[in-house]
């Protein structure tokens, strides 16, 4: 698996798992197609723009800052081994493609 599937698939369950009531928000209409957050809301929550974690989501956002990921984390109600994990993917994505290859 490249580390963009990992990424996508990392974020997408942790929006998953957390509904717009615990996140402090309202929940619009009674439809919603998504299990979870929906990624505007992530990216309301973690303070930056919806493109940047649609990028970021895709895996295509290297060199995400420590301070997105941090707001990242908190939005999506990370635990410690989670936020480190987010933390090693967003890393990953910003090496070059060398120094991910597996040894």
């Amino acid at each position: 698996m490249d580390n963009g599937n990992e990424i996508r698939d990392f974020l997408v369950s942790r929006r998953a798992r957390i509904t717009p009531e615990q996140a402090g928000l309202p929940a619009y209409g009674g439809n919603r197609r998504v299990a979870g957050l929906r990624r505007e809301e992530v990216a309301l929550l973690a303070g930056v723009s919806i493109d940047y974690y649609v990028r970021l989501e895709r895996g295509r956002a290297p060199g995400a800052s420590e301070s997105v990921l941090d707001g990242i984390a908190r939005a999506l109600h990370l635990d410690e081994a989670e936020r480190a994990h987010l933390f090693d993917l967003a890393r990953a994505a910003g090496a070059p493609a060398a120094a991910r290859a597996p040894r």
